[in-house]
């Protein structure tokens, strides 16, 4: 087990450090190293969360091989300085203990649909200004992505408990089952008394692997999985289909939930995954087999066939065969091989190829416009085409990490509360 107390007297607490430029949300890592060895652990707590509300969330979730550890100096010649160890030791702390109940209120409503990271971040931001605030979740149980796309052997769900514990002893209501779009309308809520409307409801609707037998009865799509995998029996022999963070997580959880062969078949090399580096090697520690180079060709009721791909150069000619993919540079094309499809027989596979958004809201509301990916458009301060009612996250940019979410999130807390002065 890691010494927290060693680790962060190794820290060389840099002048201009690199960590924190690196940090998306520019944590002030050097203070919360010198506030931890001096022992002023509520004052690294309060630190880390003013910065960002979801902290503790981060410590644990964040691609820290391309942020703080990957860009420390210590990493140089030896290992990297662990900080978000111990900012998840500190983070965890403060939020058991921490209280805004005693909040002056101004007078203005806001709405927030959806509880993931957007919409928890702007509710933090929005309620400590003194806003009424009613967040809608359509789910039973709040969190959104962080409840039910990340599994809870990753991110303990007391942690997502206590920031929604200390929303609601700074006022924050919250009504679950609760779907704004045909029934509760903007109009409604607008009509209602909210003042402004914030929309964070994340990419929910998986994205098809547009080939055939996609809809036999061992096929699911990861991130519907993840949701409650518990209730799923995919046997012992599973292949999940893509390598992102949403696969990882859904090849471990089928790994932690009995499977015992466990696959993730993809049509490139290991650094072309664009999950991070830990969760690749926690997946394989965990048991986790990976097939590289493959392409998915056709579902059938045994399995699945699959293709060796391979690369070559096209000289800059963009390939039109349905069964060639132009790949990132330009100058090299992934190609399948022929003759190479074969039969990879296993009791269920798991689809995990990206995410797009419901358009629930959007086609039951008149005045919000969406890209050509049925993402909804906003200018910079977060604002969609309709007065009044912001927007950020991945349902205006796609599946993203979560400390983007919140920094997108603080961004757009800003210009509501601009708005409505």
């Amino acid at each position: 087990m890691l010494d927290l107390n060693l680790e962060a007297n190794r820290c060389l607490v840099c002048k201009n450090a690199r960590c924190k430029s690196a940090c998306p949300i520019s944590t002030d890592i050097p203070t919360v190293i010198n506030l931890y060895k001096e022992g002023k652990i509520k004052e690294a707590g309060e630190l880390l969360f003013n910065n960002n509300p979801l902290s503790a969330v981060c410590a644990i979730v964040c691609p820290h091989e391309d942020q703080c550890a990957g860009n420390c100096i210590r990493g140089i010649k030896g290992e990297p300085i662990q900080f978000y160890k111990i900012e998840e030791e500190i983070s965890k702390n403060y939020l058991k203990d921490a209280d805004f109940s005693n909040i002056s209120k101004n007078g203005k409503n806001i709405a927030i649909v959806g509880s993931g990271p957007a919409g928890l971040t702007v509710a933090f931001e929005l309620a400590k200004k003194g806003y009424n605030i009613t967040v809608f979740e359509k789910n039973e149980q709040l969190g959104g992505i962080l409840r039910y796309g990340i599994p809870e052997f990753r991110l303990p769900r007391e942690i997502i408990d206590n920031l929604i514990n200390i929303l609601k002893n700074m006022g924050v209501k919250f009504k679950i089952n609760a779907t704004v779009g045909p029934i509760l309308t903007l109009d409604k809520l607008l009509e209602d008394g909210y003042d402004s409307i914030f929309i964070g409801t994340g990419v929910w609707n998986p994205r098809r692997l547009e080939i055939k037998g996609e809809s036999l009865g061992h096929v699911h799509y990861a991130i519907d999985y993840l949701r409650s995998p518990k209730n799923y029996d995919l046997g012992n022999k599973v292949v999940v289909i893509g390598a992102g963070n949403v696969a990882m997580d859904a090849a471990r959880s089928a790994k932690h939930y009995g499977s015992k062969d466990v696959f993730v078949a993809y049509r490139r090399d290991f650094d072309n995954m664009t999950a991070t580096k830990a969760e690749i090697h926690e997946a394989i520690e965990e048991g986790v087999e990976f097939m590289t180079y493959k392409a998915p060709i056709k579902i059938v009721n045994e399995g699945i066939i699959l293709a060796d791909t391979k690369k070559v150069v096209n000289e800059g000619i963009i390939l039109a065969d349905t069964k060639k993919v132009v790949n990132e540079d330009g100058t090299t094309s992934l190609i399948t091989v022929e003759d190479s499809e074969k039969l990879f027989e296993c009791d269920s596979i798991l689809v995990a190829v990206s995410q797009v958004p419901r358009n629930t809201i959007v086609s039951n509301n008149k005045g919000l416009d969406v890209n050509n990916r049925g993402l909804i458009m906003t200018d910079n301060s977060g604002h969609t085409t309709r007065d009044g009612v912001f927007a950020c996250g991945d349902v205006t940019h796609g599946a993203k990490t979560v400390i983007e979410a919140v920094v997108a999130a603080k961004i757009v807390a800003q210009s509501i509360d601009e708005y409505l002065k």
